[in-house]
């Protein structure tokens, strides 16, 4: 039985807590027993620091708290001082920092209390959340199936209602994708807009960190917390004079909406085109022009891989030299093929990756929404590590089935992933909604206006069946 105060959502809870008709402790109680009663079953929070959470509740009163003490889990590839941080890797098993991210410490002023770390794959490589050090997580609405990657646990804690929100982040789609699996609303948010500390490359802009909750509102609660300047990332900027959560509660449709089936070149499984084809006359019905349309993609798939490979190479060729034998052969594979990259070739990729950001920019003056299916197929066997082929169309390495969703990552404009339909199977399907760059606040208005009208969200929080 799912208890009354786990029924609620974020913005609910978070309302009843600063009326003081809830208290922080009631919750961090209705969280551990959740935790307690469901994650035996779907691995979603290995690591778990309740004494932490309830000592963290003592300060709560010091700051202003939009958050009021919301539980929460931050994903294992951000450090979080006194807590086990493994990166989902067998060289960081025994690895306890002392000090946290400052986007821990902002969302713990904010109100935040941690729970635990949620699972990913070995250092976010991959969309299918298994790693050495935990082994799976499983997807709620089937155990047998994955719950996507790689902030695949933060995904399940919130389908399952063991927080109310969860931290996540995305290179290629590792926060959208879990989305999608596990019928939950996520943002990967502009570059910047969200501030870390940790990141051995500041300046990438590719790997961006966001919020995961229920619906577009409950995510809106949590970037109020997550944003803002901070003097350790050098791209962030302020927060915005209105707040996020008043954007996705006008639930604003906008007029002028793009919807690509498959931005011009992803196999997509039929069932899952036709449950985000059914959205088109939701969207319609809101008085939006529809159209099909799509910005210019040519050459994004090859402008990925090379930065993606980059990316790791530069951020993991020291523990390549030092644990060969350890690392997962997906990710010994991204590194060399970084390692092995031309000058020439890296700043090809970087000037396609410029034309793209462009093109979209060009795209948004006859636009206010590009729409598009947030994966090609609907949640598949935890067993798979990865996607080979959909119908006649072959991948050749663990990333390119996620290629609808990194190819947008090069746009650097903000992304919602949220619920489109479930398949005959009872599995979940998620839709994209990409806005114009650092315009969150339209993404998050729109999926808030779609959400009300599909009710999609209303299932959760589920049982693992």
């Amino acid at each position: 039985m799912i208890d009354e105060l786990i029924q609620l959502d974020a913005c609910t809870v978070a309302d009843e807590l600063k009326a003081g008709n809830l208290s922080p402790k009631e919750l961090v109680d209705a969280s551990e027993r959740r935790i307690n009663q469901t994650d035996h079953i779907i691995n979603a929070i290995p690591t778990k620091c309740f004494d932490r959470a309830r000592s963290s509740l003592k300060s709560l009163d010091k700051y202003n708290n939009p958050l009021n003490g919301i539980p929460i889990v931050i994903k294992d590839l951000m450090p979080v001082s006194n807590v086990l941080t493994t990166y989902g890797s067998k060289i960081f098993s025994d690895n306890i920092p002392d000090k946290s991210d400052s986007l821990v410490n902002r969302i713990e002023k904010s109100g935040g209390v941690i729970m635990g770390k949620s699972n990913t794959p070995e250092f976010g490589a991959g969309a299918n959340t298994f790693n050495e050090v935990f082994g799976a997580t499983l997807n709620p609405w089937d155990i047998s199936k994955t719950c996507g990657g790689s902030s695949g646990g933060s995904a399940v804690s919130i389908a399952t209602g063991q927080v109310w929100l969860a931290h996540g982040s995305d290179l290629g789609g590792s926060l959208r994708t879990p989305a999608s699996f596990c019928g939950i609303t996520g943002l990967r948010p502009s570059p910047g807009r969200v501030p870390t500390s940790s990141s051995n490359l500041p300046f990438s802009s590719l790997f961006v960190d966001g919020p995961m909750g229920r619906n577009a509102k409950d995510v809106a609660l949590f970037l109020d917390a997550m944003c803002g300047f901070d003097t350790h990332d050098p791209l962030s900027y302020p927060k915005p004079e209105h707040s996020y959560r008043q954007a996705a509660e006008r639930e604003e449709l906008p007029k002028r909406i793009a919807y690509s089936p498959n931005l011009g070149f992803a196999p997509v499984d039929k069932e899952v085109s036709d449950i985000c084809e059914k959205t088109l006359k939701v969207l319609s019905s809101g008085g939006a022009k529809v159209e099909l349309a799509s910005p210019n993609l040519q050459k994004a798939r090859e402008s990925f891989h090379t930065l993606r490979a980059a990316y790791f190479a530069a951020d993991k060729y020291s523990l390549l030299d030092q644990y060969p034998d350890i690392l997962k052969p997906e990710l010994v594979w991204n590194i060399k093929k970084g390692l092995e990259l031309t000058a020439k070739e890296i700043g090809k990729a970087e000037i396609i990756r410029a034309n793209i950001f462009r093109n979209f920019v060009e795209f948004f003056d006859t636009y206010d929404l590009l729409v598009c299916p947030t994966a090609i197929v609907p949640p598949f066997d935890v067993n798979i590590r990865y996607i080979e082929n959909v119908g006649d169309v072959y991948f050749d390495n663990y990333v390119d089935w996620i290629a609808i969703t990194f190819v947008l990552s090069l746009s650097a404009c903000p992304i919602v992933a949220t619920p489109a339909g479930i398949t005959k199977n009872g599995l979940p399907v998620g839709l994209q909604i990409l806005a114009p760059p650092k315009r969150e606040d339209i993404a998050l208005s729109a999926a808030a206006w779609l959400e009300s009208q599909l009710q999609l969200n209303k299932l959760l929080p589920i049982d693992p069946t």
